[in-house]
């Protein structure tokens, strides 16, 4: 269906490395009865080989989700930009530093209550790309590319899970949880660290289940009328609708089909 607006916007602006200086156990279900009725882009890079522990990152006490960086440099990185984003009002989303041939380091960030513009994205690569010339913290050339989350977006903190309640959703866990990884259905909102979802059980059947936090690989909004109706809305609530700053909407599955490219900017 043709829709005006995917809500990810980007832009993307490579420049050369400057010289280098130098589970546990099975998971168990938590079963209750339901009811139902922009982007902008810089490059940089080299690294002065400062290696820390590999332990989980912590920002103001709380652990880093692997939902929101998921490797030891992807932490790393997020450790350094998660400040500058914040201090900017903005909140990191995520963060994936991408093989290629050139490298790219992606960042998706939103306003707590959403509704990201494409110049606030190239707004946040400028102090990013700066704190990362600081930094050094990537050895070779890259590209860093600054995203809003998009419609379909990934639901990386627990409180996406609340916020999204009601509207559907897939779901990856680390565990196999009676045979299975994969789970799609209705969010629910949230228990303690528990997300609830809404799935089939049967026909006609229908069941919410509780998956701890932690124990989620992946997760994603899926892309359906409601949800793009939705996310219209608040747009042309916030003020900040502009169908120019959007690309026409792809509907994809996987993380790195998220990406939708837009000409880059070259510095």
């Amino acid at each position: 269906m043709p829709a005006p607006a995917a809500g990810r916007n980007r832009a993307r602006a490579p420049h050369p490395r400057p010289p280098h200086s130098k589970l546990a156990s099975r998971p168990e279900w938590a079963y209750t009865p339901f009811h139902s009725g922009a982007s902008a882009s810089k490059t940089d890079g080299s690294t002065d080989d400062r290696n820390g522990p590999l332990g989980p990152f912590f920002r103001f006490g709380v652990p880093m989700s692997d939902l929101v960086a998921k490797t030891a440099i992807d932490r790393r990185l997020a450790d350094i930009v998660t400040p500058v984003i914040e201090g900017m009002g903005f909140e990191l989303v995520r963060l994936r530093l991408m093989s290629g041939k050139t490298r790219t380091l992606q960042i998706m960030a939103d306003r707590p209550d959403g509704g990201i513009v494409v110049d606030e994205c190239a707004e946040i690569s400028t102090a990013v790309s700066a704190a990362l010339d600081v930094e050094d913290p990537i050895e070779e050339n890259y590209t860093l590319e600054v995203s809003s989350p998009g419609i379909d977006r990934p639901l990386t903190r627990l409180k996406d899970f609340d916020v999204w309640t009601g509207y559907e959703a897939r779901i990856e866990t680390t565990e196999l949880i009676d045979g299975r990884r994969r789970f799609k259905g209705e969010l629910a909102g949230t228990e303690g660290d528990e997300v609830l979802i809404t799935i089939e059980d049967g026909r006609d059947s229908y069941v919410t289940i509780g998956l701890k936090f932690d124990w989620l690989a992946d997760a994603k909004l899926i892309l359906t009328e409601e949800l793009i109706a939705e996310m219209l809305r608040q747009k042309k609530a916030s003020g900040n609708f502009d169908e120019s700053q959007f690309d026409e909407i792809e509907e994809s599955e996987g993380e790195e089909a998220d990406e939708a490219e837009q000409p880059p900017t070259k510095h």
